[in-house]
């Protein structure tokens, strides 16, 4: 019985590490985002099928309103910082056929984010 309980606390615990890394930061974004750089900058005309594996990889952690809202400001300040095109942003989900919670603007107000 004891080792069930073990177990069990193991897989609780296990779980609880998971879904606390499920979360993504700032800096993990930005560099999972590198391979959009050329398109967004203007270099290269379409982005490169890495970054839209990116993109949707990066769609899929952002699952609450929370990371929504922190991965928003993280994305207004690197676009400042990278020189990112706005117009390049916002076409970026539909080039990589990805739906996104939150309209890509340099203009949004991050807070009122769902």
């Amino acid at each position: 019985m004891k080792r069930m309980v073990g177990c069990g606390f193991m897989f609780m615990f296990l779980l609880l590490l998971v879904s606390a890394k499920a979360a993504v930061t700032c800096d993990e974004a930005i560099t999972s985002l590198l391979p959009c750089l050329p398109y967004l900058i203007g270099t290269n005309n379409d982005p490169a099928p890495t970054c839209c594996i990116a993109v949707k990889s990066l769609n899929d952690q952002a699952s609450t309103t929370p990371i929504r809202r922190d991965l928003c400001y993280c994305f207004q300040n690197a676009a400042k910082s990278f020189h990112v095109n706005p117009e390049k942003a916002k076409s970026l989900p539909d080039l990589c056929h990805v739906q996104v919670p939150v309209p890509i603007d340099p203009n949004v107000d991050c807070s009122k984010i769902q």
